[in-house]
């Protein structure tokens, strides 16, 4: 499963990237990351990182859901056969 973004995700997470570029890295290199080199970046990362990623989420989601679902049995389990052991039945005659 490739993991696609919206016009606008890809539009913020390349500007995002040729910002960090700019701010972080642009002083070891002899030229600034342009457009197309921030694009070719985004896609690399989400065809060779994004799938760990995503994976790492979705099994964390699994582990909650199933914590989750141990607890359903606490908090909805009703006793069974409770009526002979309620306090103060009335007295046979």
């Amino acid at each position: 499963m490739s993991i696609k973004l919206s016009k606008q995700a890809r539009a913020e997470a390349v500007a995002s990237i040729e910002r960090y570029f700019k701010e972080n890295l642009e002083q070891y290199m002899d030229q600034r990351l342009g457009n197309i080199a921030a694009e070719a970046l985004l896609d690399f990362c989400l065809q060779e990182i994004a799938p760990t990623v995503y994976n790492k989420a979705v099994a964390d989601v699994q582990e909650k859901l199933q914590a989750r679902v141990m607890e359903l049995d606490i908090e909805t389990h009703e006793e069974e056969f409770q009526f002979w052991k309620k306090p103060n039945l009335p007295a046979k005659k």
